[in-house]
């Protein structure tokens, strides 16, 4: 049994790694945490034995484990967010106008969602998936889904026009591009 088991993890990691940290990235941004996050999920997913996994079964347990360990840490990161005034005093803070003239690219705009928003946005854009199949993955409603998506679209958007990247001049008239 072990000897199926290991090549199972042998294979999909050898086949699929590069796209598990590849998703895992769009995640969190980072490629030291995106790959900390594959081998956290590796472990979990083969750690203890699962009968009959197939190298698809595999990948849609890691991925999940990837993708529950990202909404995790944010939750971990809002609560520490929530107390760590009373235990630490900001160093220092950037001028407004240093922080108005940063660009931002979209997978950081993205990373700025809630979780679930994130993670909607990811599934439904990078691995194109349906608004059901989005639902089945997360454990909630395809109306709840369906919200997700449009207020991550809406806070992308609105981001996007804040910083002037959603327009072009043509003729002296602002026109979307």
């Amino acid at each position: 049994m072990s000897g199926a088991w290991d090549a199972v993890a042998t294979r999909l990691v050898a086949e699929r790694g590069d796209a598990l940290v590849r998703y895992a990235y769009l995640l969190t941004g980072n490629d030291a945490d995106a790959a900390d996050l594959v081998q956290d999920a590796l472990v979990r997913t083969f750690g203890r034995p699962r009968m009959a996994l197939t190298l698809a079964k595999a990948e849609a347990y890691v991925r999940r484990a990837i993708l529950n360990a990202v909404i995790d840490r944010s939750r971990r990161e809002r609560t520490w967010r929530g107390i760590r005034h009373l235990v630490d005093a900001p160093a220092a803070v950037d001028a407004p106008t240093e922080a108005a003239d940063a660009r931002l690219d979209l997978a950081t705009r993205v990373r700025a969602l809630s979780p679930r928003q994130s993670a909607c946005i990811v599934l439904r854009y990078y691995e194109d998936l349906t608004v059901d199949q989005i639902a089945t993955t997360l454990g909630i409603s395809s109306g709840a889904v369906k919200r997700y998506l449009s207020d991550a679209l809406r806070a992308l958007s609105s981001a996007l026009e804040a910083s002037g990247e959603g327009r072009t001049e043509r003729g002296g008239a602002d026109v979307r591009t």
